[in-house]
């Protein structure tokens, strides 16, 4: 069985040419988790694979990650084969910001009888989930407010860190078993944001070579990080990934 991400977009919320900052983990070459929701980073999903994503998970509701949920709804919603069972994995705090973000709009649709909520099997997270058998942790990210942001981590694999803050604590946590740990990194920080600065001098040389930067502003900025040394996301690109070993569900036995 083969992993890997693949990243739709990988720019901050100004840089529309590079995608908002959007990726799915692939199984075998098909989508298994997507991470976030963005405008562009839909459209460059339905480009990928010809269709709507089945399952995300939710790291918090700037624009830049929710935009898509208006499309979502309605390819959701209008098909038959869809509605009520497109899996949203969202952190419990995050799930009332999204219903306030996205899904609190008068009448849904013109004509009445449809909730916002009806085109999704919404999954509250806590410290961990299942996912298609097999188990993933959530944490708490440093992102413009507390307890807004979260990360995402398939144990052997990979750590998504989603927008943030360097989480040198977070990540001596969930990222001790060799992941892959693509990491919020611009060529200048910011209180919401991780500069190239921040990033070099909270973490380890080790922990650092592990980590492949998205989320920055421009293609310049792209190429000035890489110039540093650091390994950088492109939009569209796949990046292989090791094989989880994270906890997997034993076959059920009535």
């Amino acid at each position: 069985m083969e992993w890997a991400l693949r990243f739709l977009g990988v720019g901050n919320a100004s840089a529309v040419e590079l995608g908002s900052p959007m990726a799915v983990i692939e199984r075998d070459g098909r989508p298994w988790l997507t991470i976030d929701c963005g405008g562009e980073g839909l459209t460059a999903y339905q480009a990928r694979y010809g269709a709507m994503p089945d399952a995300l998970f939710v790291t918090h509701v700037h624009l830049d990650h929710v935009a898509g949920f208006e499309r979502l709804f309605v390819d959701a919603y209008f098909n038959p084969g869809r509605r009520g069972r497109v899996r949203l994995y969202v952190p419990a705090p995050v799930v009332p910001l999204l219903h306030r973000r996205v899904g609190d709009y008068p009448n849904v649709l013109a004509e009445g009888g449809a909730n916002f909520w009806d085109a999704f099997q919404l999954v509250v997270v806590g410290e961990a989930f299942w996912h298609e058998g097999m188990r993933l942790e959530a944490f708490p990210v440093r992102h413009h407010w507390p307890e807004t942001a979260w990360g995402l981590r398939l144990q052997g694999a990979l750590v998504w860190t989603g927008d943030t803050r360097p989480i040198p604590e977070m990540l001596a946590r969930h990222a001790d078993d060799g992941e892959l740990v693509a990491h919020d990194c611009g060529l200048h920080g910011n209180p919401s944001h991780t500069g190239v600065d921040d990033l070099e001098r909270e973490y380890p040389a080790e922990l650092q070579a592990r980590m492949v930067l998205y989320h920055y502003a421009s293609a310049a900025d792209g190429q000035a990080l890489r110039a540093r040394g650091h390994r950088v996301a492109d939009p569209g690109q796949c990046v292989a990934l090791a094989e989880p070993t994270a906890p997997r569900a034993l076959p059920f036995q009535d």
